[in-house]
């Protein structure tokens, strides 16, 4: 009798599946997505902590001192925060933030929210069953990141919209993306062909993550910024309002496609063009999301 081998518990061992078999898994997490978004958005438990602080900071009358009490409990975000304030972002003249307090005051508590966020993001992003997804995660994250910093440089630049919210609006503008890699990871079946996931990320992403925003409480006009922002608009591309910063900014990444297929993106043929035209701006927006990297990664 030849002796039983132990079994290698290193790599999970699911079924091989290929052809009508992949596609019905696939199809059935964008069901399994769709009867979720149809009722309560459970979310996964690394948006826990930014959640709720986004309810006990509803109140934007909230004193200063009280802000940052509630921050200083959740002592990661606290830090981001610091380095934030400090950052030649808010800080263009070097001068530090030497507590929680004048962090929150120089940085406001609309911005106190979207660096929770931003952190759950990354958090999400980090979770082990998402590693066989890294090449994709990795560039969603740093395709967000620099967007934020190009909508932030285009608010101020050309609009009268408040540059802390066009710099929210660019961090989330792909967050139905990052859903969909977390659901995915659900799947062994996927997780075995994490490539294959791609192509209906890419198709339903927009749409899902308006559902998501709404979910979190976002405002309207956020939440209205991340429909179609992938859709080419004529040329030339006038900025005047947050849904046509959204699509500017994200075409303004140079590193879009490593996540957008050129084949399968509708706007990203345009991006080049787009960067033409705002090509002034590239340096800034370069340094500011170097510093956003730096500060959230």
């Amino acid at each position: 009798m030849q002796p039983v081998m132990a079994s290698d518990t290193s790599k999970e061992q699911v079924p091989d599946k290929v052809g009508a078999d992949l596609n019905a898994q696939r199809f059935q997490m964008l069901e399994d997505i769709a009867r979720e978004l149809a009722g309560d958005v459970v979310f996964p438990t690394s948006f826990d902590t930014a959640i709720r602080l986004r309810r006990e900071l509803q109140n934007t009358s909230l004193p200063t001192a009280r802000i940052a009490k509630i921050v200083g409990l959740e002592p990661l975000i606290a830090t981001k925060l610091m380095q934030l304030a400090s950052s030649v972002i808010y800080s263009p003249n070097g001068t530090p933030t030497r507590t929680l307090q004048d962090a929150v005051s120089r940085l406001g508590v609309d911005l106190v929210r979207t660096t929770a966020l931003a952190i759950a993001m990354n958090q999400l992003l980090r979770a082990k069953d998402l590693a066989v997804f890294l090449s994709l995660t990795q560039a969603l994250w740093d395709h967000s990141l620099r967007t934020a910093a190009a909508a932030r440089v285009l608010a101020h630049t050309y609009t009268r919209v408040h540059p802390d919210e066009a710099m929210l609006a660019g961090l989330v503008h792909d967050l139905g993306a990052f859903y969909m890699v977390y659901r995915a990871a659900q799947y062994p079946e996927l997780r075995a062909r994490p490539d294959t996931v791609k192509h209906l990320i890419i198709q339903w992403h927009e749409s899902i993550g308006v559902t998501l925003l709404n979910a979190l409480g976002l405002s309207e006009e956020i939440s209205n910024a991340s429909i179609d922002h992938h859709q080419p608009r004529s040329r030339p591309v006038i900025v005047r309002d947050l849904p046509t910063i959204i699509y500017v900014a994200s075409a303004l990444d140079d590193a879009h496609s490593e996540w957008m297929d050129s084949s399968m993106g509708p706007g990203i043929s345009d991006d080049g063009v787009v960067r033409e035209d705002f090509a002034a701006l590239l340096t800034e927006i370069e340094r500011d999301a170097n510093e956003m990297k730096t500060i959230f990664s």
